[in-house]
C-alpha cells in the first residue's frame, strides 16, 4: 500500500532491497573502508562524519558506535583536535600585527614567521615548531617535541642569532604570548608581531609550509608503521629537501 501511495513499482522496491543484501559488511571490509576514508580526508573527520561517508560513498550502513570503536582501536580518531594550544592562563603580552601580511624581505633574517603544527601519525603525538626567513622562504630553525610548551618554542628561537630589530611574526597562541617568550624576545632585541585572532592568513607562509610538509611526506607513507624516530627523520629530510631543492613561489607577492 505504501508503494502505491508513492507510485513505486514493487519490482523497483525489491531490486533495491536485494542490492542492500549484496552489500559486503564483513568486519574486515568495514575496517578497510574506514581506513580508506580516514586517509583520503587526512584524519580531519570524527566518527560521526565517517559513518555518514560510509553510507554515502560505499553504501555501508554501520552503527556509529561500531565506527567509533574501530577508529579508536586503530588510532584513527579525528586528528585536528590536538592542534588546539593548551590553556596556559591569561596571555601575558599580545602585540600588534606589525608584519601586516607583507611577506617580502629585502635582506636575510629581517622578517621571520613562526608557528607550531601537530605531527599525529602512527601512535605518536609530536609537535613541530618552525621558523621561516621571508627573505628566501628558508626554514632556518625547527624543533620537534612531544610537549607543546614555552620551552619548546624557546628551543627553536635559541637556535638563531638575529639582528636587533628583526621582526618575528606568530599567532596569538599561549606559548607566544607567555611572559617567558616575551622576555626572551626583548632580551634578543626582536620585534614581535602577531596575527589577528582567528586569522591564519596573517601567517600564511608558515601555515602553507606545514601543510605542504604533511601532504608531500606523511600522507604518502604507510602512517601505521611510523614511530618517533621515523617521523623525526622524515621531517629532517624534508626540510633539507625544501631548503635546498624544492621549487616554491608561494607568498611571492
Amino acid at each position: 500500500m505504501i508503494l502505491d501511495c508513492f507510485s513505486v513499482p514493487k519490482s523497483t522496491y525489491y531490486r533495491w532491497v536485494k542490492s542492500l543484501e549484496k552489500t559486503d559488511t564483513r568486519p574486515d571490509v568495514i575496517t578497510d573502508k574506514i581506513e580508506e576514508l580516514c586517509l583520503n580526508y587526512q584524519f580531519i573527520y570524527g566518527y560521526r562524519t565517517i559513518t555518514r561517508l560510509l553510507r554515502r560513498e560505499h553504501g555501508l550502513l554501520v552503527n556509529a558506535k561500531k565506527v567509533y570503536r574501530i577508529m579508536k582501536e586503530n588510532g584513527w580518531l579525528c586528528r585536528t583536535k590536538p592542534k588546539k594550544s593548551p590553556n596556559l592562563g591569561k596571555p601575558y603580552y599580545v602585540t600588534d600585527n606589525k608584519l601586516d601580511r607583507d611577506f617580502q624581505s629585502e635582506k636575510p633574517l629581517h622578517k621571520l614567521v613562526t608557528d607550531i603544527t601537530y605531527l599525529y601519525f602512527g601512535n605518536c603525538k609530536l609537535y613541530l615548531s618552525s621558523i621561516m626567513d621571508l627573505y628566501n622562504r628558508e626554514i632556518v630553525a625547527y624543533s620537534i617535541s612531544d610537549v607543546q610548551d614555552t620551552n619548546f618554542v624557546l628551543d627553536t628561537l635559541n637556535q638563531l642569532e638575529l639582528p636587533k630589530g628583526a621582526i618575528l611574526h606568530s599567532d596569538q597562541g599561549s606559548v607566544y604570548t607567555s611572559k617567558v617568550y616575551y622576555q626572551s624576545c626583548m632580551e634578543k632585541g626582536i620585534t614581535r608581531s602577531m596575527s589577528r585572532k582567528g586569522t591564519p592568513a596573517d601567517n600564511a607562509c608558515i601555515e602553507w609550509f606545514h601543510s605542504v610538509l604533511k601532504s608531500e611526506t606523511f600522507y604518502l607513507h604507510n602512517w601505521r608503521n611510523l614511530n618517533k624516530d621515523s617521523i623525526t627523520d622524515i621531517v629532517k629530510s624534508y626540510i633539507t629537501f625544501y631548503n635546498e631543492t624544492r621549487l616554491y613561489n608561494f607568498c611571492s607577492g
